[in-house]
């Protein structure tokens, strides 16, 4: 009941702090490429426009527009059951168009959440990184989450904030991941604060842990 009123709190902040936007996947089609395709998930009340500032930044570090796509979530409240369901076949269509095996995968608030969900639900053979920005990931699991491939690791950056209002640190906190603390940034600014951006790279170039 507890985590149930959090979540409630959580998506009733992020509605107000978020309007709808649709982005489908990026590029026309896919082409050549040297990294594993990048799909962004938003958190409660957010879209996927949310990650403009991360895409642009990514782009000047080597990635091109056809290795970065967006999910437009239909459920807005954050309902990792129902967004994990409709994140499955995303990450098959990134897959095909890409011609790759394994995804990686930034998510925001509920957006890390819904990715926990989807691989503890059969989806992760098919991830390689995960980087959380301040996912209360405690509500699905305090434990950084083994892949279906027991040939591979899914390795794990969990960034997060003290002087975040909406997700208190602790919440964030996945054990065997690499926790990265950071201060002075709120649970929006997590999205387009150039110290974060470095951390997202480093956590995408394999940066991230999985000990469990």
């Amino acid at each position: 009941m507890k985590n149930n009123r959090l979540l409630l709190s959580l998506t009733a902040c992020l509605a107000i702090i978020f309007s709808a936007a649709t982005i489908h996947p990026s590029g026309s089609r896919a082409s050549a490429s040297t990294h594993d395709p990048v799909i962004f998930i938003h958190g409660a009340g957010g879209n996927s426009s949310n990650f403009n500032s991360i895409k642009n930044y990514l782009k000047t570090q080597g990635w091109s527009d056809d290795e970065l796509y967006s999910i437009e979530m239909a459920d807005k409240t954050g309902n990792s059951l129902n967004n994990a369901r409709q994140l499955a076949p995303f990450v098959d269509e990134v897959l095909k168009k890409t011609g790759k095996s394994k995804v990686d995968i930034i998510g925001h608030s509920a957006g890390g959440i819904n990715t926990l969900t989807y691989i503890l639900n059969g989806g992760g053979s098919k991830v390689n990184d995960v980087v959380t920005l301040g996912s209360p990931n405690k509500f699905i699991t305090s434990k950084a989450p083994a892949s279906t491939d027991p040939k591979h690791k899914i390795r794990y950056t969990s960034i997060y904030s003290t002087s975040d209002i909406v997700v208190p640190a602790w919440l964030s906190t996945l054990q065997g991941a690499k926790n990265v603390q950071i201060s002075g940034v709120d649970h929006v600014g997590l999205i387009v604060n150039s110290k974060v951006n470095a951390l997202i790279k480093e956590g995408l170039n394999g940066g991230g842990t999985n000990s469990n």
